[in-house]
Parts: C-alpha cells; sequence; structure tokens
C-alpha cells in the first residue's frame, strides 16, 4: 500500500488505516465478535492498513484491550493512535483535561494495549474547566518521557454552539493555535467524506500549511457511502445511526443521489469497484498529508477498503463528485 506521513516528524503510515471503534463501541453491539475482530485486525496489518485508531472511551477500554492482543504479537508493523480526555459515564460523557489524569491515562493506555509507545497520542475533547495548554503541557511531558510519540488534536463538535457566521472549525483552528505555542501538533483527527466536506473550508488547509497531518473520521458517512444500507432498515437502539439526523428513513432515502454519483464513478472504472473505494480515494486525492480511517468490523470491508489507494480518480471523476449535492439531515 501507497505511505504517508503524519506531521514534521515524518511518523510512516499506510494510507488507509482502520478506525477500530466499531468493533466495541457505538455500533450494532449484537455485530461485535471479539474472534472476528482480531482476524480484521490482522488483515489490515496484513494489507498495509497499519494506522490502527482507538481510545480509551471506546467500550470505555474494552478497544483499546482488544487492540492490544493483536500488538502483543505485531507491535512493529502498526501505527498506534489513541486518544485521552473523555469519560464514558452510564447516561453521559465528560472531559477530562487535568494533568494528573492525563498522565494516568496514559499509563494505562498502554497497559491496555501491550506496548511501551503511542505512535500518536490524540486529545480528544479539551476540559473547559482546564486551560487547554496545560493538558498539551502533560501530554507533552508523555512525549518527553519516551511514552508518547507524537501528539494530536480531535476537532471539536463542530455543529454544537456554531456562533452565525463563523466557521465550522474556527474553534478548533483557536485550539491549535494555542497549544502549538506549547508543543507541536503533528495531527488533527476530524470528520471529512462526501457528505461532509466541512474541514476543505479552513481546517485542512491550515493543517497543509503548517506540515499537520490530517487523519480522516468517518470517510464513509458511517457505513451510508458504501451503499450497502438500505433507506427504512433501522438500526439497533445502541447503534449511533438511530439517532442521527441523516439516518432516518425520509433522509437516507433524500440522500441516495449521493450513492449514485459514487456508483456511477465506480462503474467507469471497473466492474469490482465500489462506491466505498471511490469515496476513499476521494478523500485521499484532498492532500498528500491526508490518512482517512474507515471503521471495519469485518476482514471483507477492509480488504475493499485497503485497495482505495490504488484507485486513481480521473479529472472527470474529481468534477463529478465535486458536484454532488450535499447531504440533507432531519433537521433542514
Amino acid at each position: 500500500m501507497e505511505r504517508r506521513t503524519i506531521g514534521a516528524g515524518a511518523l510512516a503510515t499506510g494510507a488507509v488505516g482502520l478506525g477500530c471503534m466499531p468493533m466495541s463501541w457505538a455500533y450494532s453491539g449484537s455485530r461485535q465478535r471479539g474472534e472476528e475482530s482480531l482476524r480484521t485486525l490482522e488483515r489490515a496489518l496484513d494489507l498495509g492498513s497499519t494506522l490502527l485508531d482507538t481510545a480509551d472511551m471506546y467500550g470505555p477500554f474494552t478497544n483499546e484491550l482488544l487492540v492490544g492482543r493483536v500488538l502483543k504479537e505485531r507491535r512493529d508493523e502498526a501505527f498506534v493512535s489513541t486518544k485521552v480526555g473523555l469519560l464514558v459515564g452510564e447516561q453521559h460523557i465528560v472531559a477530562n483535561g487535568r494533568p494528573g489524569y492525563v498522565r494516568r491515562a496514559c499509563d494505562a493506555s498502554l497497559r491496555r494495549l501491550q506496548t511501551d509507545v503511542i505512535d500518536l497520542y490524540q486529545l480528544h475533547r479539551a476540559d473547559p474547566e482546564v486551560p487547554v495548554e496545560e493538558t498539551w503541557g502533560a501530554m507533552a511531558e508523555l512525549v518527553q518521557a519516551g511514552k508518547v510519540r507524537a501528539l494530536g488534536l480531535c476537532a471539536m463538535g463542530a455543529r454544537g454552539g456554531r456562533r452565525a457566521g463563523a466557521g465550522l472549525h474556527d474553534a478548533t483552528i483557536k485550539q491549535l493555535r494555542r497549544v502549538q505555542q506549547v508543543f507541536p501538533v503533528s495531527a488533527v483527527e476530524a470528520e471529512l467524506s462526501l457528505w461532509s466536506r466541512e474541514a476543505l473550508e479552513g481546517l485542512l488547509p491550515w493543517c497543509e500549511a503548517r506540515g499537520v497531518g490530517f487523519v480522516a473520521a468517518m470517510p464513509l458517512g458511517n457505513g451510508f457511502l458504501t451503499g450497502t444500507l438500505t433507506p427504512g432498515e433501522g438500526f439497533e437502539p445502541d447503534d449511533l445511526r438511530a439517532r442521527h439526523p441523516r439516518f432516518t428513513a425520509e433522509m437516507m432515502a433524500a440522500n441516495q443521489p449521493i450513492v449514485a454519483g459514487l456508483r456511477r464513478v465506480a462503474a467507469r472504472h471497473s466492474e469490482t469497484t465500489t462506491p466505498a473505494q471511490v469515496a476513499l480515494a476521494w478523500v485521499l486525492a484532498q492532500g498528500p498529508h491526508v490518512v482517512p480511517i474507515p471503521g471495519a468490523k469485518r476482514e471483507r470491508w477492509v480488504t475493499e477498503n485497503a485497495a482505495a489507494p490504488a484507485l486513481r480518480l480521473t479529472a472527470q471523476d474529481l468534477t463529478e463528485l465535486a458536484g454532488l449535492p450535499g447531504a440533507r439531515g432531519s433537521w433542514e
């Protein structure tokens, strides 16, 4: 697989990574099977999808434990990204950016992941009660201690609290400017896909101008852009899509023109090219510093996704994809 680098430290990883969250959290619990997930992780490494993206809150904790079972035997082949800063309760999620907590959380993640170093340690969310510089300073100490190789920041929840006239990621960029004064940012993780293009407006150019890697979360639109979901089929109650405004039966039907466009482009390339591969190729085409991390629980999907970097979209393809309608949600 094509290799890409994360940040100025030039940490190398496969061009397409693997979002590990669906194996343990937030998606249909009845379809989460540990042994199958282990085979999927192994397959990802075999194919060169070396960036394994997890977080202590996924589960909580169980996703890191799962990834750790593979890292125990294949650590040298993987690029490990995990996150800190969010605590999961029974009915709520809260931020904790206190330096002492950050240090303890890192040690706990290292134990669960069965490794002595984390390649990319990301701040999941800033704690509103703690200056972000203090949290970031504690994370920088972890780099100096040899427990972490590079630091990253996850984009803030973009829709909540957005000011009229503000760019979707303005608050995140302000945060990035602050933490850059403390210690270099190597990567930013934010949603980017053909139905969520907001990062193109300001956040992606900010990263490119500063040599900061961009980890593209949800590049397949939570599965919608694969073309495998049926409007009205419904989701299990624990599946995040059951409450997502773009996944009502009405809105899934309304957004089908996006999938139809992906199918048209795929058909021009080959009978075996899939909408998911086109969607990932579009994300990859946004810059050499971009690494998408599609979530997957099955070997089949990992194998399909790993073929995306070999798909070269033409100028015609890119023009057609740029012209696809924006995604609609039930609030619109």
